[in-house]
């Protein structure tokens, strides 16, 4: 990209922090080295002519922030200013989360990504700051996809009759015969929860009463001892499990695992339970667009809706840490703000299409790197061939048995299929970074005509997508963009003070295009 990966050399070397990680322990058992990234890392410092202060190393998900070893680098940035630079491996291996890339950007350094061939500063081009937001989204993408596949397991897991996650309270979780958890019978509370059904069926108790007779019964939560709350027996008495079905997903399946209680007694339940709610009328559920989005100005508390007069809907402050001074404000001033707020993202087609230039023009760069990259795993996969071809001669040969023979060419073919996962990789990801970035230009160019016309649920959906917090003190509505949002609302505000003055470039041109000591860092 911009700023290319061997930067000028200053007269004193500077100091870095060398950052590598895995993503689980099993990674780590099977060779995705970290020994490698060090390795790697270590190289590019000595060529770089770069002192390296420390060494981070992480070996667990970064699905959340909050790695150890990668809040010791936040600290340690933090305590000792002339450390300005971070290596890493690449992006995903830095962070998968937005929230540890917001704030390493708030920390003014350098991050050098060895392998992508890029070094990401406060001068770095917008478009490549706007590609690295891509990137960071993507590696978020990847994270969720591997939830989507957990979930795609437990289905399977449930059409087949095995419970697929942790065992309810009354279960156990144990390994099967075939070696697949399980669920049998709590010896503790099965029998507690079985007698639930009988005692509830009569129609005498409620729901609170029969709480309290369960836990003088001895039901508690297994592991902490903890009483179990009357939330829970509501949940377990509507809960077909308990009569040897199994509820995933809205779908039914017969279980495989032992009953509680029979089917029979388990519909007069629910036959009860239905009785006494349909005596009372249920109420809808009112959506509130800004909750969870707006927190008070003045304590930090959060902003909750609450209807007035059955038509009206006001914000106010928990008040949660003591009284607070910020008044009732209707819902209808608070989303006007937004709006002007979301406003600051529009821009004309002809900036649009310029942004959207730079970008293409900032992406061949990804993907020089992409072929680059490419090309040493093909040709690590041939070099791992010419060896199978080897070892199998010398089997033939009879320099080494056939079971030398089986054990390595299985390892290296292991390795020959990682490789091609990893060109397939690449060969995606080339087109997908360009295809997100104009996705997401596109989103933040109409996000004002969005915002007006969705529901509540989907005026938060999209706030939260763009804004990263907000807060509302005496009427007025203060928010942060998220990145790489951030970016287009400045290209749009250039450009509109440009415009005004007749020039249409030259805004652009500051924001997206590199300064003339953009390739350079400070010195240590």
């Amino acid at each position: 990209m911009g700023n290319a990966i061997n930067a000028p050399t200053m007269n004193a070397p500077s100091k870095a922090l060398v950052y590598a990680r895995v993503s689980s322990k099993e990674q780590e058992k099977e060779g995705f080295s970290i020994a490698a990234q060090l390795k790697l890392l270590q190289g590019y410092a000595i060529t770089n002519r770069f002192i390296v202060a420390s060494e981070f190393v992480d070996i667990e998900t970064a699905k959340e922030s909050g790695r150890t070893n990668f809040e010791a680098m936040l600290h340690y940035l933090r305590t000792h200013p002339t450390v300005r630079a971070v290596l890493v491996e690449k992006t995903d291996r830095l962070y998968r989360n937005l929230k540890d890339w917001v704030r390493l950007d708030e920390l003014d350094i350098e991050i050098h990504l060895v392998k992508e061939g890029v070094i990401l500063s406060r001068d770095s081009r917008s478009s490549e700051k706007f590609v690295h937001g891509i990137k960071v989204l993507m590696a978020k993408n990847y994270i969720d996809n591997l939830s989507e596949e957990a979930r795609k397991g437990m289905q399977e897991k449930a059409e087949q009759g095995i419970w697929p996650t942790i065992a309810p309270l009354g279960y156990l979780n144990v390994a099967g015969p075939d070696g697949k958890k399980i669920i049998i019978p709590d010896p503790k509370n099965a029998p507690i929860i079985a007698h639930m059904f009988g005692w509830y069926v009569s129609g005498t108790l409620s729901i609170a009463e029969l709480a309290d007779k369960a836990r003088s019964a001895g039901l508690v939560y297994g592991k902490s001892g903890a009483a179990v709350p009357r939330s829970v027996v509501h949940g377990i008495l509507r809960n077909p499990l308990y009569a040897g079905d199994i509820l995933w997903k809205e779908q039914f399946f017969p279980g495989k695992h032992k009953a509680l209680v029979s089917r029979a007694l388990w519909d007069r339940v629910q036959g009860v339970m239905d009785g006494r709610n349909a005596s009372a009328k249920r109420k809808g559920k009112r959506e509130f667009a800004f909750a969870g989005v707006v927190k008070c100005g003045h304590c930090g508390c959060a902003m909750v809706g609450e209807m007035k007069k059955r038509k009206y809907v006001y914000y106010h402050c928990t008040g949660w840490k003591g009284k607070c001074p910020e008044p009732y404000v209707r819902e209808e001033a608070i989303a006007e703000e937004f709006a002007k707020q979301l406003e600051k993202l529009r821009f004309g087609d002809s900036v649009r299409e310029w942004i959207k230039k730079a970008l293409t023009e900032s992406h061949g760069d990804q993907t020089k790197e992409h072929t680059e990259a490419i090309a040493r795993f093909q040709a690590e996969h041939t070099r791992l061939q010419s060896r199978i071809d080897a070892a199998y001669v010398d089997s033939l040969d009879g320099h080494i048995n056939k079971a030398t023979f089986k054990d390595l060419s299985n390892s290296w073919r292991k390795e020959q299929t990682r490789i091609l996962d990893e060109i397939a990789l690449h060969q995606v990801a080339d087109q997908c970074y360009l295809d997100v970035g104009v996705r997401l230009i596109d989103v933040a160019a109409n996000a004002p005509r969005l915002f007006t016309q969705k529901d509540p649920v989907e005026k938060r959906r999209l706030l939260n997508f763009v804004i990263s917090n907000s807060t509302w003190k005496n009427g007025t509505l203060t928010a942060k963009w998220r990145q790489p949002f951030d970016l287009l609302a400045e290209t749009a505000a250039l450009a509109a003070a440009e415009n005004a003055r007749g020039d249409e470039n030259s805004a652009r041109c500051m924001v997206w295009l590199p300064g003339p000591d953009s390739n350079q860092r400070p010195t240590g």
